[in-house]
């Protein structure tokens, strides 16, 4: 095995994860999951796997191999289906048509249903997704039992078969209970979403409801419910979702991101020795290293980059971050999240000013630059707060570059070096803030 792609490999972790193989123009070519990283993408290069002719081939043609990592082997494979579906590598077949998740969807409609899915084309509410079939079916088996949602086509005045051995809703019948049905519902996405406390808090409250009224029975049903709580969320866990992988997709997928590689160690199974090991990498490093230090008139050499932005939705759940660049590298161990304790509505100036106070209490934080994502507002109100310290802003339109050296603004010329790596550094910012605000929106909604 060459000594460069025995470096590429050993950089790999053993984790969970997918892994995405590229070719010399940079178009992703395979997206392969795995339970060890590292251990997997090591099998592509043994004499027995490339007497496979489709493995022989995908390794004479791939450039660079990328990688995710994630939090557990199932992960890695919903993932992986994902990514997939979205960009259609050459070399995969497993997931390339159809459809390979299934979704439990709560109808929007003045009966609504709990149907199993192939896709969220119909409106409602979709839980998921499930890799797995037997699982999706399973799922909504057992709530569609567990809480009488099963819809009947008849109409019997007493009650079909089915309603008295307690799997049918009751629709069948005149007198059927719209309100407990939708209650019903409600508790069945309670579980779906994990929601414990709203769970038990509209169990109570009906019980006590029915209890007024001497609905004794109805209560009685409802206090199975909460007796078998355990049991009932114990058996559902869904929590995937492709943007809990956000910042780390648009690095491993995003062509602006060759530019982050290239100012630190490109992972580049296809490289050639020169003079040593390392040298072409070095000479990159060294190259867009200098670019930049120029590019920004500075007097000293750049090591380490904060990038910062703010993420709301409509003035709510306002949040912010602060990633980390070590000569070059995502230093993940100084990523910072943050919410915004000092306002309730937006106000992206103060949001910022916050944020940065907090991340820079010690003074030895400090980074050699600061990148605010923003225009001249964003930068002059965070400037003055970290004197020490070198802050341009980048606006989206137009790409508009602010900073000491650029008083007015500096379209950035987007087919550079320099250009590129700053927009890179920008969006990866840019996509962990909306990855923080997108889990802070979730636990509103399960609060709710």
């Amino acid at each position: 095995m060459d000594k460069e792609i025995m470096t590429t490999i050993e950089r790999l972790p053993k984790k969970p994860g997918i892994y995405i193989f590229r070719n010399k123009e940079k178009q992703i070519i395979y997206i392969g999951k795995a339970n060890s990283l590292r251990d997997r993408v090591r099998s592509y290069f043994s004499k027995e796997r490339q007497q496979d002719l489709k493995i022989h081939t995908l390794i004479e043609e791939h450039e660079s191999i990328d990688h995710i990592t994630t939090e557990h082997k199932a992960e890695a494979a919903l993932l992986e289906a994902h990514l997939i579906r979205e960009h259609q590598p050459k070399y995969n077949v497993v997931f390339k048509s159809g459809q390979p998740f299934l979704y439990i969807l709560f109808t929007d409609e003045l009966l609504p249903k709990m149907l199993v899915v192939r896709n969220k084309k119909k409106k409602g509410v979709h839980f998921g997704p499930f890799l797995q079939k037997g699982s999706a079916r399973a799922v909504h088996s057992f709530l569609t039992k567990t809480f009488r949602l099963n819809i009947c086509n008849k109409k019997i005045e007493s009650g079909c078969l089915a309603y008295h051995i307690g799997t049918c809703a009751g629709t069948c019948r005149s007198t059927f209970d719209h309100d407990n049905y939708l209650l019903r519902l409600s508790l069945t996405m309670d579980v779906l979403k994990g929601n414990n406390k709203a769970y038990i808090k509209k169990i109570e409250e009906k019980i006590k409801i029915y209890k007024k009224e001497l609905a004794f029975e109805k209560a009685q049903h409802l206090h199975q419910y909460l007796k078998n709580f355990d049991t009932i969320f114990s058996a559902l866990r869904l929590h995937f979702s492709p943007s809990k992988y956000a910042a780390d997709i648009f690095v491993a997928l995003n062509p602006f991101t060759d530019q982050i590689k290239q100012y630190s160690t490109p992972i580049d199974s296809r490289q050639k020795k020169k003079e040593g090991p390392h040298t072409e990498i070095n000479e990159s490093k060294s190259s867009i290293d200098v670019k930049l230090q120029r590019f920004l008139n500075l007097n000293k050499s750049i090591k380490t980059i904060d990038c910062f932005d703010i993420s709301h939705f409509q003035s709510n759940a306002l949040v912010g971050s602060c990633v980390r660049f070590t000569d070059g590298i995502p230093d993940k161990n100084k990523f910072r999240r943050f919410m915004i304790k000092t306002l309730s509505k937006q106000n992206d100036y103060a949001a910022l000013q916050e944020i940065v106070m907090r991340r820079y209490k010690d003074k030895k934080e400090l980074p050699d630059i600061i990148l605010i994502d923003g225009g001249k507002g964003q930068l002059n109100a965070i400037a003055p707060l970290v004197p020490k310290t070198t802050c341009i802003s980048l606006a989206k339109k137009e790409e508009r570059l602010f900073g000491p050296m650029f008083p007015d603004g500096l379209c950035l010329d987007v087919t550079t070096e320099v250009g590129k790596l700053l927009i890179a550094l920008r969006d990866y910012a840019h996509h962990f803030a909306i990855s923080y605000h997108r889990t802070r929106s979730r636990k509103k909604l399960k609060e709710f």
